[in-house]
């Protein structure tokens, strides 16, 4: 079904960035999320550990086309961006992080909970 590839390769395609850049680049990504990196490091570890995490997710969701395989990716996907989107927004509202940040990566993580939700939902189920 097009909606099911095109949902589950946008998705695939966001984490192989964002796990990118938080591998390479942290500190380019702290600095877009308001971090100011040059008085504070401690981003760059988390960012790096979680950047290699969504790499893997993506290029995994990416390149298993079918099966059993890929409807537990599917799942996985929606209860991975749920709690990425709860986090986000969870974090905003305790001043954890900018509220520019927290609506930055609410937003971002909410489409990515959509975009799980979608394909899984479209995905055929195995008989």
């Amino acid at each position: 079904m097009a909606i099911r590839r095109a949902t589950a390769t946008v998705l695939s395609l966001i984490r192989i960035f964002n796990g990118a850049l938080g591998l390479v680049a942290p500190e380019k990504m702290a600095k877009q999320l308001g971090s100011a990196m040059e008085d504070d490091k401690t981003f760059v570890y988390p960012a790096r550990m979680f950047g290699i995490r969504t790499l893997v997710l993506g290029f995994d969701l990416l390149l298993v086309r079918g099966g059993p395989r890929r409807a537990a990716l599917l799942k996985q996907a929606v209860l991975i961006h749920g709690v990425d989107t709860l986090a986000a927004f969870y974090a905003g509202q305790r001043g954890e992080i900018s509220p520019t940040a927290a609506k930055l990566t609410t937003t971002i993580s909410a489409v990515n909970t959509a975009l799980a939700i979608t394909s899984y939902v479209v995905e055929p189920k195995e008989k």
